[in-house]
C-alpha cells in the first residue's frame, strides 16, 4: 500500500510514534549502551556483556525484565533502577533515530499534498517528546502536529482524538489513523474515524 492508494478525501492522517513511525528498539538499543557504559565505569561490569544482556532480554521477555534481569545476574545494586529510568527518559543518544523508509515517503507526500499530520502518541510525554527531537524528519519536523495522549486520557480512551478534532476543525470523515496495535485500533473504532494498520505500508 502507498499514498496513492488512499482515498483522497482524507485530509489528515494520525500516526503514532513507536513502531510506527520509527523502530522502537533503536531508542531502546542506545539506551542499554549508554546505560552498560555508566556500570562499566561506576561498577566494573563489562558494557558489551550488560549491553548484550539487556537486548536479549528485551527480545525475550519485553522492556520490562531489563533491569530485573541484570540486576539479578549481576547482583547490581536497586539503585541504579532509577538511573535506567532517567535515561530512558531523558537520554542523549548517540545516533539520531531514523523513520522507516516507507514512513518516511509517506509523511513527504502528504505534505506534498498540503494535508495535515499529527503524531499522537502514549507514553511519558517527556519521553516521546525526547525521541521526537532525536528523530532525524529530513525537514518534516515543521509540519508535524504532536498531542501527547497522557495529556488527557491514553488510548484507547477517544479524549486526544475528540481535542485534536475540535483544535483544527475537523470532521471524523477527514482523518485516517495509521496504527500497529489493538489500542489504537480500539481509538479510532471509539472515534469513529478510519484507520489502517502501518504494516501495510512497510511491507511494500
Amino acid at each position: 500500500m502507498n499514498y496513492r492508494d488512499i482515498d483522497t478525501r482524507k485530509t489528515a492522517y494520525i500516526f503514532e510514534l513507536d513502531d510506527v513511525l520509527y523502530p522502537e528498539k533503536d531508542y531502546l538499543y542506545q539506551v542499554y549502551y549508554l546505560f552498560a557504559s555508566l556500570l562499566e565505569y561506576t561498577e566494573l561490569i563489562d558494557a558489551k556483556e550488560t549491553t548484550n544482556l539487556l537486548i536479549n532480554t528485551y527480545i525475550s521477555e519485553g522492556k520490562d525484565c531489563v533491569f530485573d534481569k541484570i540486576k539479578q545476574k549481576f547482583n547490581v545494586n536497586e539503585k541504579y533502577r532509577q538511573n535506567l529510568n532517567n535515561l530512558l527518559i531523558n537520554a542523549k543518544l548517540p545516533l539520531k533515530l531514523l523513520l522507516y523508509k516507507n514512513m518516511l515517503s509517506l509523511l513527504q507526500e502528504i505534505v506534498v499534498d498540503r494535508k495535515k499530520v499529527f503524531v499522537v502518541t502514549n507514553g511519558k510525554p517527556e519521553q516521546q517528546l525526547n525521541k521526537i527531537k532525536q528523530t532525524e524528519w529530513h525537514g518534516l519536523e515543521q509540519y508535524l502536529i504532536v498531542y501527547f495522549a497522557e495529556e488527557t486520557f491514553q488510548k484507547p480512551e477517544p479524549d486526544v482524538i475528540d481535542l485534536l478534532i475540535k483544535d483544527h476543525g475537523l470532521q471524523r470523515r477527514d482523518l485516517l489513523m495509521i496504527e500497529n496495535s489493538e489500542t489504537d485500533r480500539l481509538c479510532a473504532e471509539a472515534c469513529g474515524i478510519d484507520y489502517v494498520n502501518s504494516k501495510e505500508f512497510l511491507n511494500n
